[in-house]
């Protein structure tokens, strides 16, 4: 008979017989069900036993059972004051440096150590005696703000003063009340790495132990909006996420724009917005409703018109830190010098009229090589004042210190004859179109201005004015008749211009002798258009850049470029689209085929490859036309520099080549030298022609060609390559050597 296993039973059987027990146990069946064990328990005694283990029930009450106040009082703190404890059994670790919700007792401290060997502080706070100590509030202590250690690692020296320097300027510290700087280093010196440490540093620390701004704006031209993007990702390596926009619809933009303005508290997701200037311009009314705490303008020398919507829009920004990047700040006069000026720190120059009658008037009449000697002494006095003011808010470092660096550089002017078909349609133009009579007190008409453009394309190549041939407009009036019988504009003929024939030879020798690639850089894309035509010709394989490409395209073709392994021998650079910031390494061979009348658009194209990251030994090649206009554009870009260097170089000894009257000269044709500029700059360094060491009346060298190292013929010729096409149609070259003290060459 089945037993019941309920304790009461069960201590019932306690007391019998254990051998019963144990036989009852036996009868037992696992597989007896519910209801048959409750059928059994039902037949039994009525009997009942009470367990040991139970106690009896309380009787209920109809009055509640009251704690006294002060005992539950006691209980419940008993219960709070309970330790955390981590619920790991035999747990002997720390519980944390820091409890949630609590206040940090002590001392603040700097987020990065500021004694660290290398370290790079740019703030320390100032030293207080042991009585002040005792005075200073603790939570108000200025701590030191160090550079995060990834980016000082990386910065060279002469960046890390541009980093401080920048610093102090953002900050008031070097100007009280201005907190605006132009980083005007020359090309190739790092000025992006410097301003990514900057916008780094700014957003995650100051001396109030706090982010010094929220949000930063970058503004750069649209061709380099992505640059900036995988820039700022390659040096902070996904610490931070920027927000680019290089395109998209009017509303999709907006919408991005609201939402970064929108933005705010101490860790802003999206604190760096890279944007165009055309998107700027077209959107500036949403960046205009917030603040901003920094704005870097990127090849800011747009910005040189104080009257055009995009400085308006810009400077109507929210924001009192500037920050404008320019490797070339003057471009062609010193207004446009003040604007950038007035746009970071707004009148330190004093207005417009004030800056032109005090500075410019008195500079530009002492530069003359008119001038008198009273005018040369009061412009000198007033250049002095002008750069005493301004280096507080601007350095400039040049590219000499790049040598330390970056593999060798030679920079070389290389003058080519006219063809005969040339020569003859450049004679018949001066004759018909007198553009000479077109000038009134030395400006340049709207007629005049035309009769530039036909003749620049001229000394690039016939072909480029055969249609005004054709159609007989002013200046080529019976012109098609010069041509070869059965010229045609669809086969390219090199023969027919000399710079394109030196091209030619050029890209010939340089392509069987090595494994170099070349740029190829020209301010039309007509030209442009016949180096196509050069390259199926010769089957270079080739790429091309121009105002045509997409900015997105335009990434992909530069990267693709750049690799070693690409087959591309030659990329083509229109240098209106492309001439600034775009990183060209994977070519080390730079021809410059045509000159532009603003210096800065030269030198912005021809720094392409000579920049980090560049293993190769360098060549850049200025192609002018012996004795035409493009000689004379040389020449006013000399006149350009030498007011450029005088203000932001600061070299005193800048010789006076021109007189601005020599516009005049424009429209003339030198057949008979071999270097018009070397003729008119009298160079002392040459004999007959030819460069001797040293000069024969014992002087300076350098003194009148100071950017350039050397006067050549083809006997003082080092590049191979030039040699190579020097009895085609080379007359004389210029060169300058970018390691010539390092090496001691003389």
């Amino acid at each position: 008979q089945r037993r019941s296993l309920a304790p009461s039973q069960l201590a019932k059987r306690k007391a019998g017989d254990e051998d019963e027990e144990e036989e009852e146990e036996e009868d037992w069946h696992p597989t007896t069900t519910r209801k048959r064990q409750k059928a059994v328990s039902e037949t039994e005694s009525g009997e009942c036993y009470r367990s040991p283990f139970r106690k009896p029930l309380a009787q209920l009450t109809n009055r509640p059972h009251c704690l006294d106040s002060s005992q539950h009082e006691a209980f419940i703190r008993s219960i709070l004051s309970k330790p955390f404890k981590v619920p790991i059994p035999n747990y002997k670790g720390p519980l944390g440096l820091r409890a949630l919700g609590v206040k940090r007792v002590g001392l603040r401290s700097a987020l990065h150590d500021p004694f660290e060997e290398g370290a790079l502080v740019l703030y320390e706070p100032p030293v207080l005696s042991a009585h002040d100590q005792l005075k200073i509030d603790k939570d108000k202590a200025p701590v030191h703000v160090v550079v995060d250690p990834v980016l000082s690692r990386v910065l060279r020296p002469h960046q890390r003063e541009g980093v401080k320097f920048l610093w102090d300027c953002v900050t008031s510290r070097r100007i009280p009340g201005s907190h605006g700087c132009i980083m005007a280093d020359e090309m190739g010196l790092g000025k992006t790495l410097q301003c990514i440490t900057l916008m780094w540093t700014l957003l995650r620390q100051s001396p109030d132990c706090k982010p010094e701004i929220e949000k930063a704006v970058v503004v750069s031209p649209s061709s380099l909006v992505r640059n900036w993007y995988n820039e700022v990702e390659k040096w902070l390596g996904g610490r931070i996420q920027p927000l680019a926009i290089d395109g998209g619809s009017k509303e999709e933009i907006d919408r991005k724009l609201v939402g970064f303005m929108n933005q705010r508290g101490l860790r802003v997701p999206s604190p760096i917005l890279i944007i165009s200037y055309e998107t700027f311009r077209l959107h500036a009314e949403v960046l205009q409703k917030g603040s901003v705490g920094l704005v870097i303008c990127d090849e800011g020398h747009r910005l040189k018109n104080s009257e055009n919507q995009t400085y308006q829009a810009l400077n109507s920004l929210n924001t009192p830190r500037r920050v404008l990047i320019s490797g070339t700040p003057i471009q062609n006069d010193l207004l446009e010098y003040f604007s950038l000026v007035h746009f970071v720190n707004s009148g330190i120059l004093g207005t417009a009229q004030e800056f032109k009658r005090h500075f410019e008037m008195p500079i530009l009449k002492g530069r003359d090589a008119d001038a008198s000697e009273a005018e040369r002494h009061k412009g000198e006095e007033r250049l002095k004042e002008l750069i005493s003011i301004v280096n507080r808010c601007l350095i400039r470092r040049t590219s000499d210190i790049l040598s330390k660096y970056l593999p060798v550089k030679i920079e070389q002017v290389v003058c080519c004859r006219l063809t005969p078909l040339q020569a003859e349609l450049y004679k018949n133009f001066l004759k018909q179109a007198k553009p000479v009579e077109e000038l009134k007190e030395g400006k340049i008409s709207v007629s005049s201005l035309s009769s530039i453009t036909s003749l620049k394309k001229l000394c690039n190549h016939p072909a480029l004015i055969h249609d005004k041939c054709v159609e007989e407009e002013e200046g080529f009036m019976g012109a098609l008749d010069l041509f070869p019988a059965g010229y045609s504009t669809k086969s390219v003929e090199p023969q027919l211009s000399g710079k394109m024939l030196v091209l030619d030879y050029i890209l010939a020798v340089t392509k069987s002798t090595s494994n170099d690639k070349v740029v190829l850089v020209s301010n039309y894309t007509q030209t442009l258009d016949l180096f196509e035509k050069l390259c199926r010709n010769r089957r270079y394989l080739y790429v091309r850049l121009d105002g045509t490409m997409s900015i997105k395209k335009r990434a992909k073709i530069v990267e693709r470029f750049n690799n070693p392994s690409s087959p591309e021998f030659i990329f083509m650079l229109s240098s209106k689209a492309g001439g600034c910031g775009l990183n060209l390494i994977g070519a080390n061979r730079l021809v410059m085929f045509d000159p532009d009348w603003n210096p800065a658009n030269d030198e912005q194209a021809m720094a392409r490859v000579w920049r980090d990251g560049q293993k190769k030994m360098c060549y850049i090649y200025r192609l002018l036309s012996t004795g035409t206009i493009e000689e004379k554009i040389f020449q006013r870009q000399t006149h350009k520099k030498a007011l450029s260097s005088c203000v932001v170089d600061e070299e005193q000894d800048v010789e006076r080549h021109f007189s601005l009257g020599e516009l005049k000269e424009l429209f003339t044709l030198n057949e008979i030298t071999t270097s018009d500029t070397h003729d008119k700059i009298k160079c002392r360094r040459c004999v007959n022609g030819h460069q001797v060491r040293p000069p024969p009346d014992g002087s300076d060298c350098t003194s009148d060609l100071s950017q350039w190292n050397h006067c050549a013929d083809k006997r003082g010729l080092q590049d191979s390559v030039l040699k190579a096409a020097w009895d085609a149609a080379v007359t004389f070259t210029f060169h300058h050597h970018s390691h010539e003290e390092q090496r001691g060459i003389p």
